[in-house]
């Protein structure tokens, strides 16, 4: 038996429930670990509410990222042996491999061992954004030393890994946030720019940072009337990227070109 964390019905934090039940041995090429640390994401309120892209099996588990040690390896797992520190790429579905609970089994291919430097609490708590942001950034953007990256929400958690890609391969990151008040910040942070979008012409200030040529990449989880703007800011084959759900009344978005 271990402890899970379940909910039987939709509806708030008050809906999950600590529920001790039976493990099965790990099946073909799967990795039981023994979880010290879990990540909190938006996504998993959005479930647990009903209102994410997932819609489980009631009862259902939840958690997209965990960190632990390699407990027992299924068979014909061979990369991994028990007492490994490992940590969890998020799976596409978390109702099928949930992380909230004490023992977990997942896919061996989305485990990934760490340093023993590396603390579990980190190690759960860095999937999420950075692969968001590196696979927007990189694997479909293609961004570039030298080039301007407008990254919204930049105060996000996805935000500052964004500015933190950007700057790692040499690109210049403009953030944007809603007022001035986290300006100081996000520089700290590694933003060459900072645009307080309530306060001043997104627009304007783009052309006037990026010049004639425009901006080129843009990462936007925000959508709504920043849209336009962003869009009339950017080079010619640039390219938009909308992701995630940051207003709940928008429609979510995964990648469009513009």
């Amino acid at each position: 038996m271990t402890r899970v964390v379940r909910f039987h019905q939709i509806g708030g934090p008050e809906v999950l429930r600590i529920e001790e039940v039976a493990i099965a041995p790990p099946a073909r090429g799967e990795v039981r670990i023994r979880i010290k640390a879990l990540g909190l994401n938006r996504a998993e309120a959005l479930m647990r509410s009903g209102t994410y892209i997932e819609t489980p099996a009631l009862p259902s588990g939840l958690g997209l990222e965990a960190a632990g040690l390699v407990e027992v390896i299924g068979e014909g797992v061979v990369d991994f042996a028990p007492g490994d520190a490992v940590s969890i790429v998020p799976p596409i579905s978390m109702a099928r491999w949930p992380a909230y609970a004490e023992l977990a089994a997942f896919p061996a291919e989305l485990v990934v061992k760490h340093p023993p430097a590396l603390r579990f609490e980190t190690a759960a708590a860095v999937w999420m954004q950075y692969l968001t942001a590196y696979g927007a950034l990189i694997d479909i953007a293609k961004l570039d030393r030298g080039e301007f990256a407008v990254i919204t929400a930049a105060s996000s958690s996805v935000g500052l890994a964004a500015i933190q890609i950007a700057n790692r391969i040499g690109a210049i990151p403009i953030a944007v946030t809603r007022t001035s008040a986290k300006a100081q910040a996000l520089r700290d942070a590694g933003a060459a720019h900072v645009i307080a979008s309530a306060e001043e012409d997104l627009q304007s200030r783009l052309e006037q940072i990026a010049g004639p040529d425009g901006v080129r990449v843009v990462l936007d989880p925000v959508g709504g009337p920043i849209f336009v703007p962003l869009a009339a800011a950017m080079a010619h084959g640039g390219i938009l990227i909308e992701y995630g759900g940051s207003a709940p009344s928008r429609r979510r978005f995964r990648c469009s070109r513009c």
